[in-house]
């Protein structure tokens, strides 16, 4: 194996889901040696022209399972995601061995309430983190907020509404802690509007019956295109909230290693 492949595992992918025309998603074997947190990003890639195409992909599954998913949105000329978006059972792909990231509760102060707000495929870190029952002990209810422009963008929606209750370890926490709150833009739905329009005039924590948001005592993630990350953050800081990194936690945690792109 040549240098530039020796930190990636060749993977089997297990199964495709297309969620839509412009996302799908994919579960690949794992290698028994890989450990990362729930929140952590892996290097995902295909060897084109004998070289690794690569780019970071939040992992979408809990650390747990026995399998990686991944989420990612179709770009037509995207150099990878443009291949990606072909992938069929039996196929290989490269997955990096060095997880990361910084959408991890060890970032976060102890607090009441988590905010996990997402736009688009940002939605990924936060399906692992849904399904990680040590979230559930730190936090009395856990809000997963979910900005997209049309319904069919809503990827993982019926499986947040209706298997994860069912859960055959974490059904009586889910139902009991977590909120779901899809917000739609260009379409009549429920919850019309901008993720940062309705955080910040109260409609979000009114929605779901919860106070203002206050430094004291809610945390929030933040994972979605620069855009959306620019504006909550500003909101948050408004507020009184600090970030939160490895060496020193805080209120909030964004990922800025990478955001909605090819």
């Amino acid at each position: 194996m040549s240098a530039a492949t020796s930190n990636l595992t060749p993977e089997t992918v297990l199964e495709v889901h297309h969620w839509n025309d412009s996302l799908f998603s994919f579960k690949t074997t794992r290698n028994g040696g890989l450990r990362f947190k729930n929140g952590h990003f892996l290097m995902i890639g295909l060897e084109v022209e004998g070289k690794p195409l690569l780019r970071a992909y939040s992992v979408a599954s809990p650390n747990y399972e026995e399998h990686l998913e991944f989420y990612s949105i179709k770009v037509p000329d995207g150099p990878l995601t443009s291949r990606l978006q072909h992938l069929k059972p039996g196929d290989q792909v490269l997955v990096g061995k060095k997880p990361t990231g910084t959408l991890v509760a060890s970032h976060l102060l102890p607090g009441k309430r988590l905010y996990m707000l997402s736009t688009g495929t940002g939605l990924a870190p936060f399906m692992s983190l849904i399904r990680d029952p040590e979230i559930y002990e730190q936090f009395e209810h856990v809000i997963l907020a979910h900005g997209v422009r049309v319904t069919s963008e809503l990827g993982y929606s019926d499986y947040i509404k209706n298997d994860l209750p069912q859960h055959e370890y974490l059904g009586e926490q889910v139902k009991n802690q977590l909120i779901y709150y899809p917000t739609v833009t260009r379409e009549p739905y429920a919850n019309r509007g901008r993720l940062t329009d309705l955080l910040e005039s109260g409609k979000l924590t009114r929605d779901i019956g919860m106070p203002d948001l206050n430094p004291e005592f809610d945390r929030v993630m933040i994972c979605g295109n620069q855009g959306m990350l620019d504006e909550l953050v500003a909101i948050l800081k408004a507020r009184g909230f600090h970030e939160g990194k490895s060496h020193e936690q805080g209120q909030y945690t964004i990922e800025r290693a990478f955001v909605e792109k090819e």
